[in-house]
């Protein structure tokens, strides 16, 4: 009997998180569940953090723990403490955070329609207005945004389907039509683009002419149809980390992030339905030199 119970355990802790061969450590936003939490690569749950809708995260070079949430932004040490914060306007969203090599973290946000550079006081050091159509709400404004080597700035404008690129003062470079609602564009050392496009059920990677080079469609990966395509991370060995986005209706239904090679292959696969909703964004702890994301 004593046998079978252990057994019993086995298996209920397989079930309640499957980790496939090559499994990552990783640090994740989890938005329906509400929080931010680093997963160890055997699966478990070795901090977390609560915050409402979490969207975007890293973990700096010290150890300390970055992230946004609906209401603003936070660093925390790994005991929990607050080093810096920002908290944005009421009726805003906060959709992504990025530090930069200054000391400050670049924010987006929706509602007051900027982008924000954010010096360790907790001050705004630099403020970049957006302009998106007046039909688009203020949920639906934005989401990713990153600062590149150059001093650009690339914005998911998600209600109106695409990418815009700035210069260091604001100033648009170019538009890029894209599938669907972008959440994430990461730019590659190449030159490359990286995009996540939401409900488009789809990622692309686009060269420096705006062509397509690479691309995941929604059946491509059998038994694993993409759903909202949300926060990605590419490896130094091309593969791509992606999480699919449970929410709108597909709860528990499904991995919840995924690593995929260059021929779209699966060659890991997290899914924890006990303890994780909707994980929306990821950042890989395991990656020798710097993972792009």
């Amino acid at each position: 009997m004593r046998f079978l119970f252990v057994v019993a355990l086995l298996l209920a802790a397989c079930a309640a998180s499957r980790v496939t061969r090559g499994a990552h450590p990783f640090l994740c936003c989890d938005h329906n569940g509400g929080k931010v939490a680093i997963v160890s690569e055997a699966g478990a749950i070795e901090w977390e953090y609560p915050c409402k809708n979490p969207q975007d995260c890293w973990r700096l070079p010290g150890g300390n723990i970055l992230f946004c949430f609906v209401d603003g932004a936070l660093e925390l040490t790994p005991a929990k403490e607050v080093v810096w914060e920002y908290k944005a306007p009421e009726k805003t969203e906060v959709h992504a955070c990025q530090p930069l090599p200054d000391g400050r973290v670049l924010l987006v946000e929706c509602g007051t329609s900027r982008l924000i550079e954010v010096d360790r006081a907790g001050r705004i050091a630099k403020e970049i207005k957006l302009t998106t159509s007046p039909d688009v709400k203020l949920h639906n404004q934005y989401r990713g945004a990153r600062k590149t080597k150059d001093g650009h700035y690339l914005i998911c404008f998600k209600g109106e389907g695409k990418i815009v690129e700035l210069d260091g003062e604001g100033r648009q470079l170019r538009s890029i039509k894209v599938p669907g609602d972008p959440h994430e564009v990461v730019p590659l050392d190449d030159g490359h683009l990286l995009i996540t496009c939401g409900d488009g059920h789809k990622v692309v990677e686009l060269d420096a002419n705006e062509k397509i080079v690479w691309e995941l469609n929604e059946n491509d990966l059998p038994g694993n149809p993409l759903r909202l395509m949300a926060g990605c991370q590419r490896l130094p060995n091309g593969n791509t980390v992606f999480c699919n986005y449970l929410g709108h209706g597909h709860i528990g239904t499904q991995p919840q992030v995924l690593e995929v090679t260059r021929d779209k292959h699966v060659v890991w696969q997290f899914d924890d339905h006990a303890h994780f909703k909707s994980i929306n964004q990821i950042f890989v702890l395991d990656i020798p030199g710097e993972a792009v994301r």
